[in-house]
């Protein structure tokens, strides 16, 4: 298994596209190119995109060229939403649903590499949830566009879909991404293994994510138990949540997200960190502007300098917080994750040591899914942790209606 940390930046010695432990790699000389084309490439097996349309819009993308990497993807996106709302009017529902799915991963990629106040990154970020809520509208039961009040007469972005097998309060999966994973792309990451499992999902944009950054300039918190209680506040409104199934899940980032949120807020039955982050000023304390996310970092952390982010990242720690966790915990971490593996150790030995119900499962590069967040294999990802959750939450999967979606 690898042994370093952050070296997504390393060019391989092949040069040319190839297949590395941490899955396709098809832009070496551009490894922050490669890594984000990886990313969608995967989630085509959850519905995000094609093969086809995938390495298309690669051989038209100019490695490296940002501009061109977002004209090319918003082509492919803008392609399948009008196909999408032509089959809709149709009556083509299951032809509607594929096209939009697909088209909030290319708005998605579209979106990746604009600067946080380019007037383009709010439209194509649009785009993308109306991808969604035209998708989401054809589920059964339909999935719900919601605003969940939060601090100061601001609102988390979300989406609520019931799973569809069996009455009665369900339990409910929190969903998150991280430093720029968002709620549309959940789907892809958590929200359907969850949802064929009999386990509703609440889909959010926390504080520093998607539409509550976007639209909010609500930047990113350490105490994010805070958000979490105001999702649960909600999930506890509801007639069909099972208030004592809520579990929250956080990849990347929202690994430290979660782990957080868990050891907090004593209402939660179950955490998992989907990429566990320790100590985020131990994971990125020598980041400087040259860090291939910078600009993001700088807009999610709400500062205008990289020595500044350090300094902000200080307070984003487990230390002394992860002792307080008292429900059962799942860290699922890449075995050959390009960001490091020694985050997912350094919290599950922690956790251990101080008496937590933790379990740390690698994925092996042999297994595939061994890139960061499973990305080069998203399904494999989904099915250890939503089984790891189906079996926490007492769900006998035989019994259920298999999920068509």
């Amino acid at each position: 298994m690898l042994q370093e940390d952050n070296v997504i930046d390393k060019v391989t010695a092949d040069r040319g596209p190839h297949y590395e432990p941490f899955g396709w790699h098809h832009w070496p000389e551009h490894p922050w190119f490669a890594y984000q084309f990886r990313r969608g490439l995967g989630e085509t097996q959850e519905g995000g995109g094609s093969v086809s349309e995938c390495f298309r819009t690669a051989a038209r993308i100019v490695p490296g060229d940002e501009e061109s990497w977002h004209r090319e993807w918003l082509a492919v996106a803008n392609g399948n939403f009008q196909r999408a709302v032509e089959e809709d009017a149709r009556g083509h529902v299951r032809t509607a649903m594929n096209g939009f799915l697909r088209a909030v991963d290319y708005y998605r990629q579209a979106e990746f590499f604009l600067a946080p106040h380019d007037p383009r990154r709010l439209a194509t970020f649009t785009k993308m949830e109306q991808a969604s809520h035209r998708f989401l509208a054809h589920l059964r039961p339909p999935g719900e566009v919601l605003e969940i009040p939060y601090e100061g007469g601001a609102v988390l972005y979300a989406y609520f879909v019931r799973a569809p097998s069996g009455a009665g309060r369900r339990p409910c999966l929190i969903s998150m991404g991280g430093l720029d994973s968002i709620k549309d792309e959940m789907w892809f990451m958590q929200a359907h293994g969850a949802l064929q499992r009999g386990i509703s999902v609440l889909m959010i944009d926390g504080p520093g994510q998607g539409g509550t950054l976007r639209r909010q300039n609500i930047t990113n918190r350490p105490d994010y138990e805070v958000p979490i209680g105001r999702c649960i506040d909600y999930l506890l409104t509801r007639q069909d949540v099972d208030p004592s199934r809520i579990a929250v899940c956080g990849s990347s980032l929202g690994g430290y997200y979660a782990a957080r949120a868990g050891a907090r807020e004593p209402r939660l039955a179950a955490c998992i960190s989907h990429g566990a982050i320790w100590s985020i000023h131990d994971f990125w304390k020598n980041a400087d502007e040259t860090h291939g996310l910078a600009t993001h970092i700088k807009w999610v952390f709400g500062v205008p300098t990289m020595k500044d982010a350090v300094e902000r990242f200080r307070a984003f720690s487990l230390d002394g917080v992860l002792q307080d966790m008292r429900c059962p915990y799942l860290i699922l971490h890449g075995g050959h994750d390009v960001l490091g593996m020694s985050q997912a150790t350094k919290t599950y030995d922690y956790a251990k040591a101080h008496g937590v119900n933790a379990t740390l499962r690698f994925v092996t590069p042999e297994e595939t899914g061994a890139e960061h967040c499973q990305h080069d294999n998203p399904t494999i990802g989904q099915e250890l942790l939503a089984d790891w959750l189906a079996d926490v939450f007492g769900i006998d999967q035989r019994a259920l209606a298999p999920l068509v979606v």
